[in-house]
């Protein structure tokens, strides 16, 4: 194995992903997850260190609860520590651990009993202005009389009262800034469906919103 400059200190480049897409055989956490198979489990806390915050954002974005969240943070990484055996490097490490943090959060949702069945029967309409017409937490409040802090909450309201798979959706492409391919993985659908999601997603919001948003 020959050492890689763009993987952690220490670590080596894993030969199994020798002619695998470069988005998957250049990706140092991919490589500290083949070590963890192998036995290293210095590779396991690195993976720890170096994703714990952002299977943190993704959680809270789901839950609003920092408590539960940092507790959901553990339960995703002692999953991913026991099915580590099955483990197959088929996307970005990090699409894996999206996904698994998304059905622990979506689990944690229904065990608080608001869980509502979702339908993918929507609107095949195009979502590239999605971003423009959902307003923004962190930005100026439209109604002056508004402040930020209650903005964000009513935002974070409506988009906690959607379908799960359209709160999936947004939070991993809005928030977290992930692709609509890597959304599609992640929620096992096509990129059409997260489109779909997404346009549907948007007009929810912009009825649940309409009393906040300025004319």
């Amino acid at each position: 194995m020959t050492s890689d400059p763009a993987l952690p200190a220490g670590f080596s480049a894993h030969p199994a992903l020798a002619g695998l897409p470069p988005s998957i055989a250049t990706d140092p956490d991919v490589h500290l997850m083949m070590a963890f198979q192998d036995g290293n489990e210095d590779a396991f806390a690195q993976l720890i260190r170096r994703n714990q915050h952002k299977v943190f954002s993704v959680i809270y974005r789901f839950l609003g609860d920092r408590t539960e969240s940092e507790d959901l943070v553990q339960e995703v990484f002692l999953r991913v520590y026991r099915t580590a055996g099955r483990y197959e490097p088929t996307a970005k490490f990090s699409t894996w651990l999206y996904r698994i943090a998304t059905n622990i959060s979506l689990n944690a949702i229904r065990n608080r009993s608001r869980f509502r069945p979702v339908s993918l029967e929507v609107r095949q309409d195009d979502s590239e202005d999605f971003h423009r017409e959902i307003p923004d937490d962190t930005a100026p409040p439209p109604d002056t009389a508004m402040h930020d802090e209650e903005l964000a909450r009513v935002v974070m309201a409506a988009i906690d009262a959607l379908p799960d798979q359209q709160k999936s959706a947004i939070i991993l492409n809005k928030y977290e800034g992930l692709s609509y391919e890597d959304v599609a993985t992640i929620l096992s659908c096509s990129v059409m469906a997260v489109k779909s999601l997404l346009s549907r997603a948007r007009s929810n919001l912009k009825v649940k919103l309409m009393p906040y948003v300025r004319k």
